[in-house]
């Protein structure tokens, strides 16, 4: 039986439109200023080292908006069977570019065929944000059914008040997408009400390129 498809979020072409833009530029940050590159965090380091340690060899991990594979690559090198996914064909270029031994495909969150009890463990890596509020509970639930027992759910998301209309991103690019931002406790039990444990949670403060964050861990029940 494969995973029931969730809503399609009205906006998705011109998110799909303002990520592919932004790809190239996003890229080049990664590279130059350590914007989204775990490996010059160790807090988010930590945060996805205790995921890979966890999954173990319960099975393949999905990287969901995966953008330029920089996660996905890096739990390639720990070892587990990993491959991404994203929304923007022209950021799935550059993961196959960057990653070439791992596999990448386009696809929306919202547009996953993914059998049941299929996944070692599912990464929402600062990539669920621009789901709308009433998409996300059912992008969440696909997770939970691709999930085996015992497998690992990881997001990170923006926390703060209410949503932000994005008209520029990643160094002036034009975009147009809506940041949806959490609390953390709503967003802590709207992974509890998907049928999640959350094991541990991060909360970080805002820095020089980003604002306030949460990181949540939690595991389906055996």
């Amino acid at each position: 039986m494969r995973a029931q498809r969730t809503a399609r979020p009205a906006d998705l072409d011109q998110v799909r439109e303002s990520y592919d833009r932004v790809a190239d530029n996003y890229v080049h940050m990664v590279l130059t200023t350590g914007i989204g590159d775990i490996r010059r965090d160790p807090w988010l380091k930590a945060s996805i080292d205790a995921f890979a340690d966890s999954v173990g060899e319960l099975g393949p991990v999905l990287d969901v908006g995966c953008g330029p594979g920089t996660v996905t690559g890096y739990l390639a090198e720990r070892g587990l069977e990993v491959s991404g996914v994203d929304l923007s064909p022209r950021m799935v270029e550059n993961a196959r570019r960057l990653y070439p031994e791992c596999r990448f495909e386009v696809a929306s969150a919202t547009e996953l065929d993914l059998a049941d009890a299929s996944l070692g463990g599912v990464l929402g890596w600062w990539s669920l944000f621009n789901l709308p509020r009433d998409v996300l509970p059912g992008v969440l639930a696909s997770f939970v059914r691709a999930l085996r027992p015992g497998g690992y759910f990881l997001t990170g998301t923006h926390v703060g008040d209410g949503d932000l209309a994005r008209t520029e991103a990643y160094g002036g690019v034009p975009v147009r997408w809506t940041t949806y931002r959490w609390r953390p406790e709503p967003y802590v039990a709207l992974i509890e009400r998907a049928g999640l444990r959350p094991v541990a949670e991060l909360r970080l403060p805002a820095g020089e390129h980003t604002g306030p964050g949460l990181v949540v861990m939690a595991r389906k029940p055996d």
